[in-house]
């Protein structure tokens, strides 16, 4: 560490952006391997029969894909572009993140001056947010692509999530708080309980209890579950038990329940700001997968079809252990503005009007890290404020948003017939 801040910020940026080059290798090979259908496309798969053996410089980012235009009979033309813009997108992108936030662009201007003496708070978040945002490439071209989110990626994510929050004690995005009444600054890491004060209660059973219950419900919801009242209550409830058994993830998401709630107990045990990071990290796991899957129910219900694949549940659960339950909340907000410029794109591009609303949360996601000093500093702070009546305002727009849906449905079977 102590090498590395010695380092003027250029050359930093020099390296991360070579080292953002090899990452995107590993993202655009993630793209084809964990996808529903895997394909050997790229040059870490082996080629089909009837095509040349790979190289190792064939590995080399960005020329590697040059060189695999010799498979474009079999894998259509122009296929090795996207891949390769990708590696060097995030050769670049990964490089400017770091510029930005070491520049102290996640903070206000008059709390920038902080990050010189907080080297350790700025590696963590950088280091959580290209995580992240590797980890959110790789779903949102598997979306685009397949229309799916694999659990491939989004339960390692949120494990990685979990850990890193456990182990990193300045994990979080930066909250600048006043500290005395002459008005000096000081920087934090997001909690559970920010901008408000942390509740002391947390750091004792009662914070055990959310934690565990937090992670307990996660993989409980992992598990493949089918729910139906089309024969009355009690056969439906019946249907559902057997459905989870039958799926066969019922033991290995118990193994993972336990084993979890063991290593939460020892985080807590530890206490400090590690368990502060980890509870804060659960909480944002299941606010943000259940938000989605809230609205993912409603949405079902009263347009009589599928609004969102579970896919995006453990997506936005993924990026909650990242970046907290506030996050979540106004990632969910701003994704639709996001679909209206990704979904015009994909159009004017390709043709295609089908929507993945996976790349909106990711892309939504995305701005909220980098324009966070705006966002947080100058509204979402001021609700968050409010404590506890946050999730009460979160379910009455839920319950407004329900009859509105429902509006729109029967106006389409009006204008337009059919459901």
């Amino acid at each position: 560490m102590d090498l590395w801040l010695k380092l003027t910020p250029t050359v930093q940026a020099a390296l991360i952006f070579v080292w953002g080059l090899f990452v995107g290798g590993q993202v655009n090979r993630g793209i084809y391997r964990l996808a529903w259908t895997p394909r050997a496309i790229g040059p870490w798969s082996a080629p089909p029969s009837g095509l040349a053996p790979r190289t190792w410089v064939d590995r080399i980012p960005v020329v590697g894909w040059w060189r695999m235009r010799r498979e474009s009979s079999t894998w259509g033309r122009g296929f090795w572009i996207r891949p390769a813009l990708l590696e060097a997108s995030l050769g670049v992108g990964l490089a400017a993140l770091w510029l930005y936030e070491i520049g102290g662009g996640l903070l206000p201007s008059a709390a920038r001056n902080i990050v010189a003496h907080e080297p350790d708070l700025i590696v963590a978040q950088f280091f959580g947010h290209a995580i992240l945002l590797c980890l959110m490439t790789v779903a949102t071209f598997i979306d685009f692509d397949e229309q799916t989110i694999p659990d491939t990626i989004t339960i390692p994510g949120t494990l990685l999530g979990l850990m890193l929050a456990a182990s990193l004690t300045s994990w979080g995005l930066p909250v600048v708080q006043r500290i005395d009444s002459v008005g000096t600054l000081s920087v934090s890491p997001l909690r559970m309980s920010s901008p408000l004060p942390w509740n002391e209660d947390w750091d004792g059973g009662r914070g055990w209890i959310i934690g565990v219950a937090c992670f307990a419900a996660w993989c409980f919801a992992l598990i493949p579950k089918r729910a139906t009242l089309r024969r009355g209550a009690r056969r439906g409830w019946g249907i559902f038990w057997k459905s989870m058994w039958r799926s066969g993830w019922c033991v290995p998401m118990g193994l993972l329940a336990v084993v979890g709630t063991l290593v939460i107990s020892v985080v807590w045990w530890a206490g400090g700001e590690g368990w502060r990071s980890l509870l804060s990290s659960l909480v944002g796991m299941a606010a943000g997968g259940a938000v989605v899957w809230t609205i993912r129910i409603v949405f079902s219900t009263v347009l009589g079809q599928e609004a969102m694949g579970f896919g995006d549940v453990t997506l936005m659960a993924m990026i909650g252990s990242f970046l907290g339950w506030q996050s979540t909340l106004v990632t969910f907000f701003l994704a639709p503005f996001a679909a209206i410029f990704i979904a015009v794109g994909q159009w004017l591009f390709t043709g295609r009007r089908d929507l993945a609303f996976g790349p909106y949360l990711c892309f939504a996601a995305g701005f909220l890290v980098v324009r966070w000093d705006s966002i947080w500093n100058h509204s979402a702070s001021a609700m968050f404020a409010l404590g506890a009546e946050v999730p009460l305002i979160v379910g009455l727009c839920v319950l407004v948003v329900g009859p509105l849906v429902w509006c729109v449905r029967v106006a389409r079977m009006w204008l337009f017939g059919g459901r």
